[in-house]
Parts: structure tokens; sequence; C-alpha cells
């Protein structure tokens, strides 16, 4: 383990195995409703109710890693109680392969969906679970059955759905043929030989490339287009900032690519 402070953020590296610590994994169970998932690590922010339970945790980061390290353990634990109230990074290190985790979504109609792991996962399940918070109606180890009958929950699914790296977990979503008709009525999905749940998720994620709900209107359609085409034209920075020049010009193709499908899609 090694542990940075920066003047915004408590920076943890560590590998797997003391990831699944118990110290560990207590505190991040506690702390999953404050947690921004990222590629192979987790940012938490400060939970006033949870202020206790927080300053237990880096009191034991402070001995582990001062052990580790052959630091002065009392003086690196009051650095760290210092700046408590910064948000934590905890980054994974190693170089852990990726495991793959089938999640199965079905739309019971259009206001239900169930989400199924097909073995139980607690960190696939404490993402999935933050995700949803406050629209979850049941829920066990390895399922959650959520209401979507808001936007803001629509807006999540389509999150989640897009959001594929985790930890060192691939997430590959499974639907049922009829997930996208049960959810947003009868939409005319491209054939091109993908597989339903490919063609379902490149359809969302054209969508979200567009920041158009599912199945909005060819109007908002062409009014977003227009707009972000504005913005990722990479004329528009070619002089200002050169270094962004391809940054600008694959999000441009993106976004061409995603409305030309979908001004077809009925």
């Amino acid at each position: 383990m090694n542990v940075v402070l920066r003047n915004n953020l408590i920076l943890i590296r560590t590998n797997f195995r003391t990831l699944n610590q118990t110290w560990m994994r207590e505190f991040l169970t506690l702390h999953s409703s404050n947690m921004l998932f990222l590629p192979r690590s987790v940012l938490i922010f400060k939970n006033q109710s949870l202020a206790d339970s927080r300053v237990r945790f880096l009191d034991t980061v402070g001995t582990f890693h001062a052990q580790m390290n052959d630091f002065c353990e009392m003086f690196f634990k009051k650095s760290l109680l210092k700046v408590s109230n910064i948000p934590i990074k905890i980054e994974l290190t190693s170089a852990q392969e990726v495991q793959r985790v089938s999640v199965e979504l079905y739309a019971r109609d259009a206001f239900t969906i169930d989400i199924s792991l097909f073995y139980p996962n607690s960190w696939i399940m404490s993402y999935l679970k933050n995700q949803f918070r406050g629209f979850i109606l049941e829920s066990t180890d390895s399922s959650l059955v959520v209401d979507v009958s808001d936007e803001k929950a629509r807006r999540r699914l389509e999150a989640a759905i897009n959001k594929r790296s985790l930890m060192h977990y691939e997430i590959q979503y499974r639907y049922d043929a009829h997930f996208i008709e049960r959810l947003y009525g009868s939409i005319e999905v491209f054939d091109d030989g993908e597989h339903e749940d490919e063609k379902i998720e490149r359809l969302i994620g054209f969508y979200t490339v567009l920041r158009c709900p599912v199945g909005a209107p060819k109007e908002l359609l062409k009014q977003n287009y227009r707009q972000l085409a504005r913005v990722y034209h990479p004329d528009r920075i070619y002089h200002i900032k050169p270094n962004m020049v391809s940054h600008y010009t694959q999000r441009f193709q993106l976004i061409q690519e995603a409305y030309s499908v979908l001004k077809h899609v009925s």
C-alpha cells in the first residue's frame, strides 16, 4: 500500500488483496452511497453522518502504511487525520486480470426492471445500488428490482449500460429481445448482423452520445446533433489547442455516426 497526501485528496494505491481486507471492505460497503466508481479506482466523498467511520478507516490506513514503510506511525496518522475531510481515492495498482461479469436486465413493463447477476459480486452490486439509489424496490446480494418510471431513473439506467469498466471487472449487460420495446415502446432497431443485446447497447450508447433520452423525437436529435457538432468540430480548436485535435476529431466522428444511425430509427 502507498498513501499520498495531495491538496485535494488522499490517494491510496493498493493491490486487490488489501482491497479485500475486512476493514477495507467494511469501509467501502458503509460508504457505497458516497462513491464515484472509476476504472481501477473508487473516489469516496465525505458524509458527515459517517465521519467516525472515516476517522477509524484513516487510522487503520495510517497504521498499515506506517508499518509497511517503516514510518513514524503517530506522525503519519496525525497527518492523515488533519485532511480527513477531503475525498479519498482508492486505486488498484496490481495487474489484476480483467474479469467479465454478466448482468442480466429484464423489463417487466415500462416502469420496472429486474437486474440480476449470474454470480454474487459485492463490487458490482455496490455500484448498481449506488447508481439506482432512491429507485430500488427490492434487493438481494445478487439482484435488484428498480422503478424506472422517473426520467432520472431512465437516465441512470442508460448511464449504467454505457459503463463497462469497474475496478478490474468488465460488465457485460444482457437483455431479452423485448427490453427496449417494453421500456420505450416500439422502436425499430437497425439490423446489421449484431446480436440483440449488442444492438440495444449500441442504440442506447448513440442516444447518450447525443445527450438525448432513448426514443427522443427526430427534432431533438437534430437540435442536439447541431449543437454538439459545433462544440466538437476539430477546426474550432485547431489553432488554439493542437494537442486536443485528435480527441475532438474522434468525438466529432462519434457524434456524426450516432446521428446518421438514429435519424433513421423509428
